[in-house]
């Protein structure tokens, strides 16, 4: 059993999935049980030195904890959890002055050698995410300061326990400053000030530094990786941002001696780097990252506290900076119905921003609107105050039931360009799409997603009930033409020629007179919430057959073709395989997927089908779990759907059934107001 006098670890949530064992509050002033064997203390803490001195004169052997590499979301000194420990009975990773399970641990170069291909993985996942020990920053965007030659000298807190025993002080930041100045005469240089130091929680080194022509002092908030990304060199003393400039492949320069010093890997400048190399020897940087974050490093699950890896945690991290990133400021959401306001809320809401639903708000730093018609509502006041206005609507995996039978929605997507279903201008998603290169991890989630969707029939509503094809159809081309709203924005701003179901039915069965057509309308326009209904007489003069509460999927997997304005179930045509026609411009037409009736100039780019899948279902939306409203990935959300009973499509017939459906309405707004 591990005993622990201190409070501050005590505290540690999950302590005990840490620690893998059980473990004991303790007091100096009360004697100790016989079961405790261990001491755990927190790395070389002066707090540290009367346990350790009791523990050593009783017989029982010190554990010292310190945090993981990749530790919060947000930064321990603003009370944010930790989801990684280090656990070491040797001594603690920063002390340079005697080997740490951690340099055994980097000795050991087979164990870490077979752990290569996970490490070069998360170090990947790492860089090209953007993440880091805190992961609270935003990404920096190169400004006034920006030049093409930046060496960068990173600062640390005011008596750092891993400054003091990585053998250096105050002198050595000097020293190290002077360096970077004398051996870069070309460049600017940055220093980045500690996180804590610009949380006023602690002081620097250079904390009294004033800027100059040629040194800049970094005094933003940025996220590590994106910063490294414009910068040529890095000097640190004893930093874990040193071995972040590594994974990033920058060369690095160390004044200190930290864990990744020594290795071959670093030019190392202190005046015992010699013996420190001797004791050391050699390592790729795979097998320090193989021995730092994926043995010596222990984690928990952020959700469950339940022992992890450290791509779960890495998943997670991720995931949470996505949703809180771009929603950072005051935002200002103004005019929304009760339901709108209801469901926008946990799709907007952070830890860190700040949410008003006002009809005006001086504060503000952008104006969040639903669709274009928001837009059009709020556009003249935003600009009045010189706020960007986001767009919010519907993800294209919502629910289990209709959006206007107030059903809560699993996605929204936010749109700071324009919004998707918009072809007369740029969105989000449509950069994204003329941007894409996927990695081979990225196609391979994008395959994983197709499969997943296709094999439970997933689609946006997941209502209606089994199809199948009438007898008269066989042996004829089965076409499927999906009926849309009339009065949608997509209609309204992707349509050119034919913006009507009856224009789009009546166009469908002229090019194609021997083909068998099976008109399938809106369910909104089915069950009386919206407009885009078409007279018996035209569905059976143009039409051979009409599907109307049958399950879209079904539907075009029976058929050979989908022939579509603006709907999405061409985009869930492709996904199962379909030749798709599209006589609007919807957001999946224009990439050489699909056959155009129109061009876009704007979308340059030949996509593959999991180009699509990624950016538009992984890339594009958020996804809230409905329960802890926070959120979740794209695979959490299709499993919700899958396990989620199909809701069923009530036709209104008389006044009964609209008195039904008022009565569900109402039940579903109460539901959705208290749980949100």
């Amino acid at each position: 059993m591990i005993g622990i006098f201190s409070s501050g670890i005590w505290r540690i949530p999950f302590l005990r999935n840490f620690l893998a064992q059980p473990c004991q509050k303790l007091s100096l002033q009360r004697p100790v049980a016989d079961a405790v064997t261990t001491i755990a203390v927190w790395g070389y803490r002066p707090n540290t030195r009367q346990p350790v001195a009791w523990a050593r004169s009783v017989g029982k052997s010190v554990l010292r904890l310190e945090d993981g590499y990749i530790r919060s979301l947000d930064l321990g000194v603003n009370g944010a959890p930790p989801f990684s420990l280090v656990l070491d009975r040797l001594g603690i990773y920063y002390d340079a002055n005697r080997p740490s399970e951690l340099e055994k641990m980097i000795q050991e170069r087979e164990v870490n050698q077979r752990l290569a291909d996970d490490a070069k993985r998360a170090m990947s996942i790492i860089v090209e995410q953007d993440l880091s020990k805190y992961n609270q920053a935003p990404a920096f965007i190169a400004g006034a300061c920006a030049t093409s030659n930046v060496v960068l000298v990173i600062d640390q807190t005011l008596g750092d326990m891993s400054v003091t025993y990585g053998n250096a002080g105050p002198n050595n930041f000097v020293l190290m400053l002077e360096a970077a100045m004398r051996e870069n005469p070309g460049a600017v240089v940055w220093i980045k000030v500690h996180p804590d130091v610009l949380q006023g929680k602690k002081s620097g080194y250079y904390h009294s530094f004033q800027s100059t022509h040629h040194i800049h002092l970094m005094a933003d908030d940025v996220s590590p990786q994106s910063l490294l990304r414009h910068v040529s060199r890095v000097y640190v003393m004893t930093s874990q941002y040193g071995f972040e400039a590594l994974m990033a492949g920058k060369p690095v320069t160390c004044f200190g001696q930290p864990w990744y010093a020594g290795w071959g890997l670093t030019d190392d400048r202190h005046p015992q780097a010699k013996q420190l190399s001797e004791r050391r020897g050699n390592a790729t940087l795979e097998q320090l990252f193989a021995a730092a974050y994926l043995r010596y490093s222990r984690y928990i699950h952020p959700l469950t506290g339940e022992p992890a890896t450290l791509f779960d945690v890495l998943h997670w991290i991720q995931l949470q900076r996505n949703y809180q990133l771009p929603r950072i400021g005051h935002l200002w959401a103004p005019g929304l119905s009760m339901w709108k306001y209801t469901i926008l809320k946990p799709f907007l809401r952070t830890a860190t921003n700040t949410l008003s639903f006002s009809k005006s708000n001086k504060l503000a730093t952008a104006c969040v609107v639903w669709g274009i018609a928001g837009e059009q509502r709020w556009l003249e006041k935003a600009q009045a105050q010189q706020l960007p206005v986001w767009r919010m609507e519907d993800g294209f995996l919502r629910s289990s039931g209709l959006g206007s039978d107030l059903m809560p929605p699993l996605s929204l997507v936010l749109d700071k360009r324009g919004i998707y279903y918009d072809a007369t201008r740029p969105s989000d998603l449509e950069v994204l799409l003329n941007e894409s290169e996927l990695t081979d991890a990225q196609c391979s989630r994008a395959r994983k997603v197709h499969h997943r969707l296709v094999n439970n029939r997933i689609s946006k509503y997941n209502l209606g009930v089994d199809f199948t094809l009438p007898a008269d159809s066989k042996g004829k081309r089965v076409l499927l033409v999906p009926g849309q709203v009339e009065n949608d924005a997509s209609i309204q701003t992707s349509t050119f020629t034919i913006c009507t179901n009856r224009d789009l039915l009546r166009t469908v069965r002229e090019r194609n007179p021997a083909a068998y057509i099976i008109y399938k309308p809106h369910p909104d326009v089915v069950v009386g919430n919206r407009k885009g209904h078409i007279t018996d007489r035209e569905i059976n003069q143009y039409a051979d057959y009409q599907a109307l509460d049958a399950d879209i999927i079904q539907c075009i997997q029976v058929s050979n073709e989908v022939h579509t304005m603006t709907s999405l179930s061409g985009f869930e045509a492709l996904l199962h395989g379909k030749r798709v026609y599209c006589y609007g411009m919807p957001f999946y037409a224009g990439w050489g997927l699909t056959y155009d009736e129109h061009d876009c100039f704007r979308r340059v780019k030949q996509l593959g089908l999991y180009d699509l899948i990624y950016q538009a279902l992984i890339a594009y939306p958020t996804y809230i779990h409905p329960l802890r409203l926070d959120a979740i990935s794209v695979e959490e959300a299709i499993e919700i759907l899958i396990n989620t009973p199909r809701a069923n499509m009530v036709i209104d017939k008389n006044w009964r059934d609209r008195l039904m459906r008022m009565g569900k309405k109402l039940s579903m707004f109460i539901k959705v107001k208290l749980a949100f």
